[in-house]
């Protein structure tokens, strides 16, 4: 089969007998809410863990700057500060950009812009995950989480090079110059080339292009002037690499846990018809997987993002709900026949990430 050049079609699936999978789920989930009578957004504690990670930046950034601690705890501050952001970005940005943080759609623009912490530009990001990556998920060609250049192979059907041996070994280095990447040339590179892959950017209105710039001129500001200004170049340099390389270390990890694995599926479409082999949650449940959903303290950093089947069958609803639902998803796909993917620890999970880049690398 060839790589997916063109936007791939997911098949329809009418049956008198039994409803689609994607309708099943929908239908037992919907139904999940209504006799517990709740909301499908966050809750208190979903707010209180925004407050807790806010405060938490905030405290950090203001006492390496103030109060200017010796090196080792400087460098200890920098690493955390690293975590918090990328825990923000999982917890308060990633809820709020799917529309799930509050009811309120304010407050949920508002979350989502906590992107701006990391100097991603919230556009971009919607355009690339909610749109592209949360639709055409494992898809090469396609799903621009798994483009990443000549340095990695990310899919079977993409391009073999020698050097890809290697990657189980030296992915460690490239997921931890992720962050820097993003922010300072992949946010760029789509803004000035007007596409994600094979996907045309949204017209972007005069707001799109005003709040693209002053997130990258606050970031600017926030993370490299003003901290040049009080501490000095080398010093601010030291923290800010140890910063990114915390925080893209996290980031990227977190994400390609879930997808790319050795039990994730990369279904092509068909070349001519440019449809693909299963129906749209059948997809979303082959391509994606879980890790260390027991794990209370990883459930709470990563924002429910190792709960990712649930995450991609219902973006919409908060990750506070994906523990009680996930109970029906994993019913419904003994029901229809299909493996639900979780690794019980993320050790595990790691080590199939790993197998699949050892994989990848032979060719």
């Amino acid at each position: 089969m060839e790589v997916t050049t063109s936007l791939p079609k997911f098949p329809n699936v009418k049956n008198s007998v039994q409803n689609s999978l994607h309708r099943e789920l929908k239908n037992r989930v919907q139904q999940y809410f209504i006799d517990n009578n709740i909301k499908q957004t966050g809750n208190f504690g979903l707010w209180h863990k925004a407050i807790v990670l806010v405060l938490g930046f905030s405290a950090l950034y203001l006492h390496l700057l103030i109060a200017q601690p010796a090196w080792y705890w400087a460098l200890l501050e920098c690493a955390l500060l690293g975590a918090i952001i990328a825990s923000i970005g999982f917890n308060v940005m990633h809820d709020g950009g799917h529309g799930s943080f509050s009811e309120n759609k304010g407050m949920n623009k508002i979350a989502s812009y906590a992107s701006s912490m990391m100097g991603a530009s919230q556009f971009m990001w919607n355009m690339k995950h909610n749109m592209i990556h949360h639709t055409y998920t494992n898809i090469d060609g396609v799903d621009d989480d798994i483009d990443t250049g000549i340095m990695m192979r990310m899919a079977p059907s993409q391009k073999h090079l020698k050097f890809h041996r290697f990657q189980h070994i030296y992915f460690v280095v490239l997921y931890m110059f992720m962050y820097v990447f993003w922010v300072f040339f992949s946010d760029y590179n789509k803004y000035f080339s007007g596409k994600i892959g094979i996907m045309p950017l949204k017209k972007m209105t005069a707001g799109d292009h005003i709040r693209f710039w002053a997130v990258k001129l606050w970031h600017t500001a926030v993370f490299i002037v003003i901290p040049i200004m009080v501490v000095g170049f080398s010093h601010w340099l030291i923290g800010f690499v140890t910063l990114s390389a915390v925080a893209g270390f996290i980031l990227s990890i977190v994400f390609q846990l879930a997808h790319t694995v050795e039990d994730a599926h990369f279904p092509l479409a068909d070349a001519e018809s440019l449809k693909m082999p299963d129906e749209f949650a059948a997809h979303q449940i082959k391509t994606t997987a879980n890790f260390a959903t027991n794990d209370k303290f990883i459930n709470w950093f990563v924002g429910g993002l190792n709960f990712q089947i649930e995450h991609h069958l219902f973006p919409k609803i908060s990750h506070v709900h994906y523990p009680a639902i996930s109970k029906i998803v994993q019913k419904v796909c003994q029901e229809y026949n299909l493996t639900y993917v979780n690794y019980p620890t993320m050790t595990k999970a790691v080590a199939a990430h790993v197998g699949f880049l050892r994989d990848m690398g032979k060719g």
